[in-house]
């Protein structure tokens, strides 16, 4: 195989920590291609951006689309996340000063991602906050009294009704306090509207946080809402200067965010999209209805029909079919040198390398496979609900396939 550019380059790197780059060969659907293993990226390198910080299930790193977009792209060009989850790709995009489109059949995503395109002030933040009603006494339409103290509820309520009420008049400001109050559900910190629960990207049910607080002998206590909310903004825009907000709000003012399906996106135009990075749902192993459906509830949502519109094929077979559409419409959009980042893992306890099937989908869409990309990182708890074994060594893996559009 004739060494290429990218070949030369990522079998030349050198890990933060000093380790050469392992390259071995892998076959994939009659294609045989070149894999790369090292620590490409870690969050030792450059801290990530403070308006990353909001929690979503199953999301990557900013470093890992950074990695790529400082790589095969310039800025002006046009940066894609079909499964964009929190908006990692579209954040780091814009502060990188590209161009962004996003997609993803949950309208969370947008919910969580498009604010941060348009960051306010945090005045405005803070008068906005004093305009809405505190809305003592109100009740929600379900039992969450498990949650959170009446007084708490009673803000939560009053709060989604404002935003609700909104309608065509709720601006950048409002977006931005709805994404945060979205965050802040529940999480297992006084940061956090709830009593102590699990992390803040996995609501429980109802049943489960009951006996979470028989067990830890909890009452939910009062939190204030306004002020945590404007506590997160604080945090969210701390570590932002001028040329970061800067960044942001042009790449915000035109933005795409579609929420659909992403083997069918006829608002992007053909040939229009100069990289892909994405990660998409692995299987069944992520239940988004089920870990949203607080979120789903503030924002007025039907956690089940959404649940119903992503793929979490049970099946690999099935997998497969809707990962090829996907890949036909990726061919369309691309445009010609352009270039798909698409990181899957090892799933049903290592027992399937998604990206070994992903060569071929990829190949007959028409792109060309480039190689494979091992990034090695250090161990994270959540790596265990993808059934990661390696962790047992204190590291778990990013897998990422390397497509190129012929010219």
């Amino acid at each position: 195989m004739r060494p290429t550019p990218l070949d030369d380059y990522l079998e030349a790197f050198i890990a933060a920590d000093g380790t050469p780059t392992v390259r071995d060969e892998v076959t994939c659907g009659g294609a045989t291609v070149p894999r790369y293993a090292n620590e490409f990226w870690t969050a030792r390198q450059r801290q990530a951006s403070s308006i990353h910080e909001v929690s979503y299930r199953a999301c990557f790193k900013p470093q890992l689309p950074r990695f790529f977009i400082n790589r095969f792209t310039r800025p002006g060009d046009l940066v894609y996340d079909p499964f964009s989850g929190r908006g990692t790709t579209a954040v780091e995009a814009a502060l990188l000063g590209r161009r962004v489109v996003a997609n993803d059949a949950n309208p969370l995503s947008e919910i969580l991602a498009r604010p941060r395109l348009s960051p306010p002030d945090l005045e405005e933040v803070e008068t906005r906050l004093e305009e809405i009603p505190r809305g003592v006494g109100l009740c929600a339409g379900t039992d969450l009294s498990m949650f959170y103290h009446p007084e708490t509820e009673g803000e939560l309520v009053a709060l989604s009704a404002y935003l609700t009420g909104r309608g065509d008049e709720e601006d950048a400001v409002d977006r931005w306090i709805r994404m945060v109050a979205t965050t802040r559900l529940t999480g297992h910190s006084r940061g956090f509207f709830s009593v102590y629960t699990l992390p803040p990207n996995q609501a429980v049910s109802p049943e489960s946080q009951r006996r979470i607080n028989k067990k830890r002998g909890q009452v939910p206590e009062y939190r204030d809402t306004h002020a945590l909310i404007l506590r997160k903004s604080r945090r969210l825009l701390g570590r932002l200067d001028e040329d970061d907000l800067a960044a942001l709000r042009r790449a915000g003012e035109d933005a795409l965010f579609l929420t659909g399906d992403a083997t069918s996106t006829p608002a992007i135009p053909s040939g229009s999209v100069a990289l892909t990075v994405t990660s998409p749902p692995f299987l069944d192993i992520v239940q988004y209805a089920r870990d949203n459906w607080l979120r789903c509830w503030f924002n007025g949502l039907d956690a089940e029909a959404i649940d119903e519109r992503i793929t979490t094929a049970r099946s690999v077979e099935g997998w497969e079919e809707t990962m090829g559409r996907v890949f036909a419409e990726l061919f369309r959009v691309t445009r010609p040198g352009g270039w798909v980042a698409f990181e899957v893992g090892e799933v049903r306890n290592g027992s399937v390398a998604l990206d070994e099937h992903v060569v071929p989908l990829g190949a007959r869409a028409g792109f060309m496979p480039e190689g494979v990309m091992v990034n090695t990182q250090a161990f994270t708890k959540t790596s265990n609900i993808w059934g990661i074994r390696n962790n047992r060594g204190g590291t778990n893996t990013n897998r990422i396939v390397l497509f190129r559009k012929p010219e």
